[in-house]
Parts: structure tokens; C-alpha cells; sequence
């Protein structure tokens, strides 16, 4: 057998699996000539002692003075952040080379800003991610401390010294540099403590995330993919400020889960799945001491607890792992509720009046700027509770867990502002745009005008906006039944469908929407329209129990009330409508580019038009003739809803396509302009969308067996 590895201090050769063997036991027999630190493997090693000579080649190059304190390493920036109890200097609390301590913070930072990107050729992004690597690697860690009840496995030696809260600097002016900065110390110690965290949270999630081999590059790749794939789509965090030590340990491990699920790699999934094992564990014991937690900038307590909750959320409700997504489902409204608990609703806004001018310090903008940035954050947070409230409620069928037209949250910021790259950036945009604290609330009133109200007209919307209104509007549709009665004080069908009408103009007319912003907000619209003709969750489950189709989509598949004719229903305006919608769906995620193939509501969707499909397809309608040109206000309100106004529609808009088609009076031989669809084949390909859609959201997975099963039914 070739051996081709060396120990360094018996120089006796391993072979590369011998090698792996050492590692995985937690040995680190490579040991830092400067620092006397071990690692598991040489190549880490080789890194890490790149990072030494290029620390101090920069120190004596920005401060010849500098040379008679010790050099500046990571260890060094730790042992003076955490109190490390190996430093003699350190260990009996305040060290009297607290000048030393502050020199070499600031020959750090001056680093960090000297340093190009270029010259920094390490593989991580984060460096700092190899000491995340090695210490779940590690196998002693875990019991160097005891893990109390209810709190986070903190080291006493980082934090019990500091006196500071959890998962936050000992001042402000510790915080390391945004995102966009290679980090390449001063995110030390926050790595270190979340790492810590990962090994010492529970004996058995802990032994479950080392089995699953994560590694430095796989913790790297998926903070960078969080923010450069998830974040788009979901913009909840603001990145141009965030910083990695600010953040609680719950917060980081939810944001690495959901960056596993735009890696490659199929053990990808096993690995996110276990750091949100850890981050779940994490919240459901320590949920009391995190909602005191306050950020440097945060209105109130409990802020990151409420981003936590959420990020959880979403990689639960839409994990191909069944008990993750039942777990999921269990704590739905728990983040609205630590938000009211703490008072977030009741914060007062950013108020626009005290904006700096542009003739302000470099460092005033920077503070009013993250003040802002912290305020507009707590304000998403808790608009992407409401959106996510909405698509568990249409994924599962059931009401919402809160009323959305009574949501007393303003409008968030514009894109625009929220995604400036830099302070006078964004001060720029909040000069020129004009204040708008009109409350959802209010804006759901308005909406609603049995008459058109102007007001309506005078509002631009983002596509956050958007998706937060029409999770208001599948609220009400939730809570109205197979008839289309409405409980007590909700609109109708009828009058949603002139709501939905309205919000469709309004997407058409704001400008300012990016392609793949309107083409994702029209998607969620159009299945919200299609839930408003039919309930599609109801109706899977009215199909997979009449075939006896296996699914795992929901937990409880089963349904107790008499299950309507759906052949029937296929041949009315409704099941034409929703027919029509189902279409709509599937050809904007077919337009939509592959890097914004991945939005949140994209499986609910799809599946909802795959459950339209399959209805016609068993009722024996196939190959269908469809209007080239579709008018979606005719599709919502023709002149047979009892809310269309007859004075809207001219004789021309009487006799349209649409209206035609929803009449059943558009066929081949009247109208032979048409498109024709054969809904067999387009089965096909939404399987196949499906099988796409599955690499980032697992639920996907058992929605394509379910579509697997139809077709053979349809065949």
C-alpha cells in the first residue's frame, strides 16, 4: 500500500485513508510552530500558517512601532476577546497589557483594510471557517463544560469574563467587517463560538453533525450561497451591514442550513439538516434567554430570536425530511408570538425627518445608517412571518394562524434604498423617496372599496409589498368555504376575486419591478386566483383518497366531509378558470432564469397547477384549446359574478376570448386562432420541474411522486 502521509514528529507514513482514519477520531497530531495550535489535517495547517506570515508581514509594514508587542494572529485576537485560560496574563480577569490588547485590535483592523481581496488566496471565503471545521472535529470539547438547562453552551472562559450578551461584542466597536469584507480575523471569535456551540449543544445532534463529515469549505459555501442565492429571493437580512459577531448562534446555524440547499453534493442535505437539528434544539431550550437578546442597533429585545424563528420556519416547511417538516408546522406561530411578547409591534419607525444630509460625517452616516438598516430588519422580520403564515396555511389547506388584514405593520422600504452598497448610497435614495407609513391594515380597507378608490392608485408597492398583501388576501380565501361562503366579517369570493383584480393592475403598473420580481409575484397571484376557485389542497386530497394515492405532503391526508364531483366541476367556468391559471403557473416558472428558479412559494404553486391538471386529465379532458391572449380581469369577473360592475365591460369585452373560453364556447371550430395544450405532456414536464425544484426544496421530492402517480392514472 502507498504511503504517501508523514507524521512530523515520529515521521512514521500513513496512507491517505490511515490519514482520514486519524481525523475522524478527533486526533490533530499537526501542530503551528508559532502557536503551538493542533489540526487534524497538514493542509490546514499550511493555511494557517500562511495566515501568521501574513499578519506579520503586514504589521511590520503599516507599524514599524508595533514590533515590540507580540505578534497579531487569530489566536491572539481571541485570547483577548475570550479570556483564553491558557494565557497566564489572562486568567485571573483584566490583563495588565490591556494597551498591547488595544494595539493589536488596531493593527488588526488596519490590516483587514489594507489587505486585497487578491492577496488573499486561501480557498475559504471565511477563513474562519476552518476553526469552525476543526473544532467539530474535535472530540474532547464537549466536555470541557457543562451544558446548563435552558441556556446556550457558552465557554466560561469566552463570556462569563465579559459580562455581555449573548451572541454580541463587548462593545460596538469590536464588531467585525460587513459581509463584504473577507474577514480574515476579527470573525474569530464568533466562528469559534458557534463551532464550540455545534460540538457541545447535545451529545446526540452533535454526534449526528460530525457523522455527517462537514467541512470547513462545505460551512464557507454555504454562508456565501445564504446570501448570494437565498437572500434575493427572500431579503430579510440586509447584507451591506450584517455582521457575522452580532449575530446569536441560532441565527448563524439557520442561515448555514438553508446555504446547504443550494450546494451540489447530495450528502449537502444531511449535513443542513443537522445544523438545523442543532439550531432547533438550540431555540426550543434556550428560547427565555434569547428573547432578551438585544443587537447593538435593535429597537427591542428578542429581534434575532424572531429572524431565527423564521429562517427556521422556512427550511422546515419546505425539508424533504418529514419529522423536520412536522416540527416545523408545530412551532408555526412562534415567532409572532416572542414579537408580540417583546413589543416589536408597538416600535416606532425610522422616522424620515431626522435623515442626516449628505454633509455629515463618514461615521454619523454609518451609525444612522445601521440604526435604519436594524429597524427596516425588524420590520421584514416580521412581514416574513406573515407571508410564510400564508403559504403553510395554503400548502396545508388550513386557516391562517393570524388575521392579515388586521396587520398594523407599514410598508417596507423600497429595494432601491434596502440594497444600497453604502451610506451615502443609501441616504441618496431615502432624500428622494417619498415617505410612506401607511399601515397594511389601512391598505387592505382601501382595497377592498366596494367603489375604485384613488388612493389605490397613489401607492408603489415593492415586490415584498406584493407578496406580503396577497398572503393577506389567501388569508381570506382560506377562511371561506367549498361554496364560497365567508365566515363572519370576511369578504366573499366574489369580492376577493375583485381584490385579486385589482393587485394584478397594480403589479402590471409598477415600472420599477424587476423582470424576475414580477414574474415571482404574478406566480404567487395567480396561484392565490386558483385557490379562490377551488381549494387545491383540499382537491389533492380529494383525488389521492378516491385513487388511493400514496402521499406524504401532509401529515394527515385523510378527509371526513363528501367529496364533490370533480368530472363535474372540470366542466365549469371555475374549473376553466382555474384551469387557466394553472397554465399561467407553469409557464412563468419555465420563464423564469435558473438563478431565481427557487422562490419560497415555487412547490406550493406548481403543485397546485399539477393538481388542476390532474383533475382534467382524469376527467377525461385532455387536449385543450386555450385563448392566445388572456384578459385576467374578464377570467376574475366576468359578467357572470354578481360583483361585476355591467357598466366596466363594453359589448367587445362581452364577447372576448376569455370570457368565451370560461363560457365553454371557445373550441376549434369557432375559434381557430387558439392554442392548443395537451395536458398529458405538460405532466411530463411539471414532473421534470419538479425533479429541478427538489435540489434546493425537498418537499418537492413528495410532491413528484405524488404527479409520478397521477400520470400512470391519466395513461
Amino acid at each position: 500500500m502507498e504511503r504517501d502521509m508523514e507524521c512530523r514528529f515520529c515521521h512514521k507514513a500513513f496512507s491517505k485513508g490511515e490519514h482520514l482514519r486519524i481525523q475522524d477520531t478527533g486526533s490533530r497530531p499537526f501542530v503551528c510552530k508559532h502557536c503551538k495550535r493542533p489540526f487534524g489535517r497538514q493542509d490546514s495547517l499550511m493555511r494557517h500558517e500562511k495566515l501568521h506570515a501574513r499578519t506579520e508581514n503586514a504589521r511590520f509594514a503599516s507599524s514599524p512601532s508595533a514590533l515590540v508587542t507580540k505578534p497579531v494572529t487569530p489566536e491572539s485576537l481571541h485570547n483577548s476577546d475570550a479570556g483564553d485560560g491558557n494565557d497566564p496574563s489572562l486568567a485571573g480577569g483584566p490583563s495588565s497589557d490591556q494597551g498591547h490588547n488595544d494595539q493589536d485590535a488596531a493593527a488588526a483592523a488596519t490590516i483587514q483594510n489594507m489587505t486585497p481581496l487578491s492577496d488573499l488566496d486561501f480557498e475559504l471565503i471565511w477563513p474562519d471557517s476552518e476553526d469552525l471545521f476543526q473544532t467539530i472535529m474535535s472530540s474532547d470539547v464537549s466536555s470541557q463544560w457543562q451544558l446548563p438547562l435552558a441556556t446556550l453552551p457558552f465557554p466560561p472562559e469566552s463570556y462569563s469574563s465579559r459580562n455581555v450578551s449573548i451572541g454580541s461584542p463587548s462593545s460596538f466597536d469590536d464588531r467585525a467587517p460587513s459581509i463584504g469584507i473577507i474577514p480574515s480575523g476579527g470573525n474569530h471569535q464568533a466562528v469559534h463560538d458557534v463551532s464550540e456551540m455545534i460540538v457541545s449543544l447535545s451529545s446526540s445532534v452533535t454526534a449526528a453533525a460530525g457523522s455527517t463529515s462537514i467541512t470547513s469549505v462545505f460551512l464557507d459555501e454555504c454562508l456565501h450561497m445564504f446570501f448570494v442565492r437565498f437572500i434575493p429571493t427572500f431579503p430579510v437580512l440586509h447584507r451591506q451591514t450584517f455582521v457575522f459577531r452580532e449575530c446569536t448562534h441560532p441565527l448563524l446555524l439557520n442561515a448555514i442550513a438553508i446555504g446547504s440547499l443550494y450546494l451540489g453534493p447530495k450528502d449537502a442535505v444531511a449535513k443542513g439538516e443537522a445544523l438545523w437539528r442543532l439550531a432547533h434544539t438550540a431555540v426550543a431550550t434556550s428560547w427565555q434567554t434569547l428573547m432578551t437578546h438585544r443587537g447593538p442597533y435593535d429597537a427591542c429585545q428578542g429581534v434575532q430570536l424572531v429572524i431565527t424563528s423564521l429562517l427556521g420556519q422556512v427550511y422546515g416547511a419546505l425539508s424533504k425530511n418529514r419529522a423536520i417538516r412536522t416540527t416545523s408546522q408545530a412551532f408555526r406561530a412562534l415567532g409572532l408570538f416572542c414579537a408580540s411578547h417583546c413589543g416589536m409591534f408597538n416600535c416606532e419607525p425610522f422616522s424620515a425627518s431626522s435623515l442626516l444630509s449628505s454633509n455629515a460625517s463618514k461615521a454619523e452616516k454609518d451609525h444612522q445608517w445601521r440604526v435604519w438598516a436594524s429597524s427596516e430588519i425588524q420590520r421584514r422580520a416580521l412581514l416574513a412571518h406573515y407571508m410564510l403564515d400564508g403559504l403553510i396555511a395554503h400548502m396545508s389547506g388550513e386557516p391562517t394562524s393570524v388575521r392579515h388584514a388586521s396587520n398594523q405593520l407599514g410598508l417596507p422600504s423600497s429595494e432601491a434604498a434596502f440594497e444600497a452598497a453604502t451610506a451615502d448610497e443609501w441616504l441618496s435614495h431615502l432624500h428622494t423617496e417619498s415617505a410612506d407609513q401607511s399601515s397594511f391594515r389601512s391598505i387592505f380597507r382601501i382595497l377592498f372599496s366596494p367603489v375604485d378608490d384613488a388612493r389605490w392608485l397613489g401607492y408603489t408597492f415593492s415586490a415584498f409589498s406584493f407578496r406580503v398583501l396577497l398572503e393577506g388576501l389567501q388569508s381570506l380565501v382560506s377562511d371561506c368555504d367549498e361554496n364560497g361562503n365567508a365566515a363572519v366579517g370576511v369578504p366573499t369570493k366574489a369580492e376577493i376575486r375583485r381584490a385579486l383584480a385589482r393587485v394584478y393592475e397594480s403589479i402590471a403598473r409598477e415600472l420599477s419591478l424587476p423582470t424576475s420580481d414580477r414574474l415571482e409575484t404574478y406566480l404567487r397571484w395567480h396561484a392565490i386566483c386558483l385557490d379562490a376557485m377551488k381549494n387545491s389542497s383540499l382537491m389533492c386530497k380529494y383525488v389521492c383518497n378516491r385513487y388511493n394515492v400514496d402521499q406524504h405532503i401532509w401529515a394527515n391526508g385523510k378527509v371526513t366531509k363528501p367529496e364533490p364531483d370533480l368530472i363535474r366541476w372540470a366542466n365549469t367556468d371555475d374549473g376553466r378558470r382555474a384551469l387557466l391559471h394553472a397554465v399561467a403557473i407553469q409557464d412563468i416558472i419555465e420563464q423564469l432564469p435558473r438563478g431565481r428558479a427557487h422562490a419560497i412559494h415555487m412547490p406550493s404553486s406548481l403543485f397546485a397547477a399539477a393538481t388542476v391538471y390532474s383533475v382534467f386529465s382524469l376527467a377525461g379532458i385532455v387536449t385543450v384549446k386555450l385563448p392566445s391572449a388572456i384578459d385576467w380581469k374578464d377570467v376574475l369577473s366576468t359578467i357572470d359574478d354578481p360583483s361585476m360592475n355591467l357598466a366596466e365591460l363594453s359589448g367587445a369585452a362581452i364577447d372576448s376570448d376569455t370570457v368565451r373560453y370560461i363560457r365553454g364556447e371557445y373550441n376549434h371550430d369557432f375559434c381557430p386562432s387558439g392554442a392548443t395544450r395537451n395536458l398529458l405532456y405538460e405532466f411530463n414536464s411539471i414532473q421534470k420541474l419538479f425533479g429541478c425544484l427538489s435540489t434546493q426544496w425537498g418537499v418537492s421530492s413528495d410532491m413528484e411522486e405524488v404527479v409520478s402517480q397521477w400520470i400512470s392514472l391519466c395513461h
